[in-house]
């Protein structure tokens, strides 16, 4: 195998997963900026897969918010950045009827363009030194792959579990629609975000259940504080504090309404 094609073979099988978002150092360093790097890593990702023969591929805004948390102001600026940069072109073509942008992506360009940063020592591949690369790329790509698995391997195994199932936003939100009667979205962009913050900070399943139970028992019968029965509320900031609260029973301030005098004090609306 080509050095050429080595390279595109492993930005391709490290760019992109379904529910996590992996961004190479290398694409970083080579757009200058985060934003910009997470908008090239999926673009590299769905260009493999895409079954037009002229190579375009179509994403919303929407889709890419759900996907990848960025805004479509955000996207407009990094794609605005990669076609300026020549990695990336696009057009807009019919896709369920409507005008939507289509993305295609320049291999030839960005292997270029690591390839000359690489040489000039700006950019590395997996600690490789420049001027070896070209003669040894095709003999390190399982010692690069190794290298990838001895990172999973030294990760918490709670965060190796997480990353290898995705976080379950639809069992969660499901739990707390059935506990208030309400029909709030697991694929709200702003509750996924929440979800996901809590999980990076070592909770469960089990956690985000306890937190819901709290907060419904003192809460859900309380007219005044009721309608802070929301993702938003219930997996912001406060979330430990909830979970460490202990469920009130019967008779409790939730009924009693003692809750709503802390509406003055606190401003629910701001991340509780």
């Amino acid at each position: 195998m080509s050095n050429y094609n080595t390279i595109r073979t492993i930005i391709s099988q490290m760019s992109g997963q379904e529910n996590i978002v992996v961004v190479p150092k290398l694409f970083v360093k080579l757009t200058g900026d985060l934003t910009t790097a997470i908008l090239l890593n999926q673009i590299v990702f769905y260009s493999d897969k895409s079954k037009r023969k002229d190579g375009f591929f179509y994403k919303t805004y929407k889709e890419w918010e759900e996907e990848i948390c960025l805004t479509e102001r955000q996207v407009r600026y990094s794609t605005k950045k990669l076609v300026a940069s020549g990695y990336v072109e696009t057009a807009l073509k019919k896709a369920n009827g409507a005008p939507t942008v289509h993305y295609k992506l320049d291999y030839n360009k960005l292997v270029d363009s690591i390839l000359t940063n690489c040489q000039n020592g700006n950019l590395h591949i997996v600690g490789m030194e420049p001027d070896k690369m070209s003669e040894s790329l095709t003999e390190n790509t399982t010692e690069n792959t190794t290298e990838i698995t001895t990172l999973k391997d030294i990760m918490p195994s709670d965060q190796k579990e997480r990353s290898k199932d995705s976080i379950p936003y639809e069992d969660i939100v499901s739990y707390l629609n059935e506990k208030i009667g309400k029909s709030f979205k697991h694929k709200t962009a702003k509750t996924r975000t929440l979800i996901n913050a809590r999980f990076k900070d070592g909770f469960t399943i089990d956690d985000f259940k306890q937190v819901i139970d709290i907060k419904t028992a003192q809460w859900l019968t309380d007219s005044n504080m009721n309608q802070y029965l929301r993702p938003e509320t219930l997996f912001g900031t406060k979330f430990e504090g909830y979970l460490n609260e202990k469920i009130k029973g019967a008779g409790s301030n939730a009924s009693s309404g003692k809750d709503s005098s802390f509406i003055n004090k606190y401003d629910f609306t701001k991340g509780r």
